[in-house]
């Protein structure tokens, strides 16, 4: 399954690694990054590949959205087919 998976917040050292080492940790693999920083306010989206079939949807997202709280971010996880269909209306 390929996911899209926004974050944004405040600029801070370390936001790509953290994320990152989540999704690594759960065999998920990054397949491109898209990043930048306007007005000190970071923004990302990754998108990814599940690898095999122990990846539950469900958990990843609460996993990454509570990691954000943690340090103040909003990261959200998605399948890239919903997201496609949200945004081509």
């Amino acid at each position: 399954m390929k996911l899209v998976v926004t974050t944004v917040g405040k600029d801070r050292v370390g936001i790509i690694a953290m994320v990152s080492n989540i999704l690594a940790e759960n065999n998920i693999n990054i397949l491109s990054v898209n990043q930048n920083i306007m007005d000190g306010f970071f923004n990302m989206i990754m998108m990814a590949e599940t690898v095999g079939d122990n990846v539950k949807l469900p958990e990843m997202q609460k996993l990454l959205r509570e990691k954000g709280q943690e340090l103040d971010l909003e990261i959200k996880v998605q399948n890239q087919e919903i997201f496609n269909i949200m945004h081509n209306i």
